[in-house]
């Protein structure tokens, strides 16, 4: 595969973002792009953070993948800061075709770039083949995360 163009998402791109998210097994119950409403407000917000990348690999200018990096200052290990990989999502039509690795790659890439000295992310414990695709790609299961539903 040839490498893909990574490009800081806009405005525009959010309805495709969506599509993408809601387009697996988890985020169709709770993504919908028939709304877009709230979508687009969380996109002002992340858009005007610094510290935030919602990034999308394009094909023929088009939206085929996507993630949102953080990059989260903190006190623990020495002041280090940490890249966050949220909402890796890639269009149904470019799954396995290797645009996935290359989009995370990127966010290590960048993460590396702006000073972080560890890239995490978390990852559904029902999705087995995701967690084998983080591992192909260097990440440890490390850590067991817990959510509270506000």
């Amino acid at each position: 595969m040839p490498p893909i163009t990574v490009r800081r998402a806009r405005a525009d791109d959010v309805e495709a973002i969506v599509q993408m998210l809601a387009d697996d097994q988890l985020g169709a119950t709770r993504d919908s792009p028939a709304d877009l409403e709230p979508y687009l407000q969380a996109f002002k917000t992340i858009d005007a953070d610094p510290n935030q990348l919602l990034v999308v690999a394009t094909s023929n200018d088009r939206p085929v993948a996507t993630l949102q990096l953080t990059i989260i200052p903190g006190l623990a290990r020495r002041g280090a800061l940490r890249g966050q990989i949220e909402a890796v999502r890639v269009h149904r039509d470019h799954r396995s075709s290797g645009m996935g690795a290359q989009l995370v790659q990127w966010a290590i890439d960048e993460s590396r770039r702006r000073g972080c000295n560890l890239v995490q992310l978390t990852s559904d414990t029902t999705r087995t083949a995701a967690h084998r695709f983080y591992e192909r790609l260097g990440f440890v299961a490390s850590h067991t995360g817990f959510k509270l539903h506000l």
